[in-house]
């Protein structure tokens, strides 16, 4: 029974410790995107909305990361009304996980 107990207790610090590790996508979007995507992903006149945005919508969550990471330009840029292209940006795949996931679920809301 004792160890039962124990095992149970290990269990739950794991779960726990890894929700508490795990990447904070909006502070992260917050603090890097948002300069040129907006506080509330609505876009602004050097980058478009992400919020609404049908490849954020219509996308998986592996190929938004792609984009955070990797960047667009030339012929893979999406919005050539803007004036600079997507740069890549400098984040573990963790973090732009995260990222890519607070865009899909939490900006559309």
């Amino acid at each position: 029974m004792r160890k039962i107990f124990w095992l149970l207790v290990v269990v739950i610090v794991i779960v726990f410790a890894g929700s508490a590790f795990a990447a904070d996508g909006k502070s992260i979007f917050t603090n890097i995107c948002a300069a040129c995507h907006g506080q509330k992903g609505e876009g602004s006149p050097i980058a478009p909305a992400l919020k609404g945005n049908a490849f954020v919508k219509d996308s998986d969550i592996a190929a938004i990361k792609q984009v955070i990471l990797k960047g667009r330009s030339g012929k893979d840029r999406k919005h050539p009304n803007f004036p600079a292209d997507m740069p890549a940006q400098a984040l573990s795949d963790g973090d732009a996980e995260a990222v890519a996931n607070y865009e899909k679920n939490d900006l559309q809301k």
